[in-house]
């Protein structure tokens, strides 16, 4: 009793400590405002089921090799199109007698892999060029900005296919291709958020005790344009997800026979009246992704939200 009561007591004392209205230190305000954050974003139910989803998906693309029951690329004609809940083949089988539940397994491996890098891309870039256009503005500003309005004016999935038919077709070419036409939204969004800091008090303090532009922009002005961007973020997510799989779908995207979610739904169509598991199941897939992006996202915004008094 003594140590449970100890131990009740001790975690009681961390949660007061991070909840607490006056920190000590800047280490213990930072720590107290995550903690905060998290209290708020596990309320929000539909994003913690979003997370959720994500977690599991992370956890399926990780250990792929062992959760996969057979070799996504192994060919067995004698069970082509064998149809959900098939003796051995759960979700079936394609066209070739591929095993859909262990494609679908490894193709997680490259939903990740390309929204990681287009997410490490495009929202660093937009960063890069909406703050220094904000920050410097007058003809600096123009041209970066026209520039932006010339990537705005096309559709995201027409750009990114003429970017992949000029590189060639692939995955790295197609990340490369979605990365190209997605930073355009977050540098708008950066200088709109650094147009509203420059002009504040402490950055003319900053400036007046000799920091030069550059450490302006880093250290002061990136930092108050993450949360918004991080949000931006989540939310593209999906549009990124359905834009690699329709590159996939139109055979510009990841190669077969790789097991990429778009690619999948691309071969499952021609049998799509006869048997519908074949194109419906990855479809579903990215469905899924998509939502649990979309419901993480809302949460998000919700908590990072710098106009909201509670966060």
């Amino acid at each position: 009793m003594t140590t449970e009561t100890t131990n009740s007591k001790g975690k009681e004392t961390m949660r007061d400590w991070l909840l607490t209205e006056t920190p000590t230190s800047r280490r213990h305000a930072k720590l107290a405002s995550a903690y905060k954050s998290w209290l708020r974003l596990r309320s929000n139910h539909m994003a913690m089921f979003g997370l959720g989803i994500l977690v599991l998906l992370g956890f399926v693309a990780a250990f792929a090799p062992w959760l996969a029951p057979y070799d996504p690329y192994a060919q067995v004609l004698s069970d082509r199109l064998l149809p959900i809940g098939s003796e051995g083949h759960l979700l079936g089988t394609d066209s070739l007698g591929r095993d859909i539940l262990s494609r679908l397994i490894y193709g997680s491996r490259i939903t990740l892999y390309i929204v990681t890098l287009v997410a490490l891309i495009a929202p660093v870039a937009g960063l890069m060029v909406g703050t220094i256009a904000g920050y410097a503005g007058g003809w600096t500003d123009t041209i970066l900005m026209r520039i932006t309005d010339i990537f705005l004016a096309f559709p995201k999935l027409v750009l990114a296919l003429a970017f992949v038919a000029a590189l060639g077709a692939g995955i790295e070419n197609a990340v490369l291709a979605i990365s190209l036409t997605a930073w355009p939204p977050y540098a708008r969004l950066a200088r709109a958020e650094t147009l509203t800091i420059r002009s504040s008090d402490f950055i003319s303090a900053i400036r007046l005790q000799g920091a030069g532009p550059v450490r302006i922009i880093t250290r002061h002005i990136w930092p108050l344009c993450i949360s918004s961007l991080i949000v931006r973020v989540t939310l593209d997510m999906a549009g990124i997800i359905l834009t690699a799989a329709g590159l996939g779908f139109l055979g510009l995207g990841a190669q077969p026979p790789s097991p990429e979610w778009g690619a999948m739904i691309s071969e499952g169509r021609r049998f799509l009246l006869d048997h519908w598991w074949v194109a419906t199941i990855p479809g579903l897939a990215i469905f899924t992704v998509s939502l649990a992006f979309n419901l993480l996202g809302d949460g998000l915004r919700d908590v990072l939200d710098p106009k909201d008094g509670a966060s």
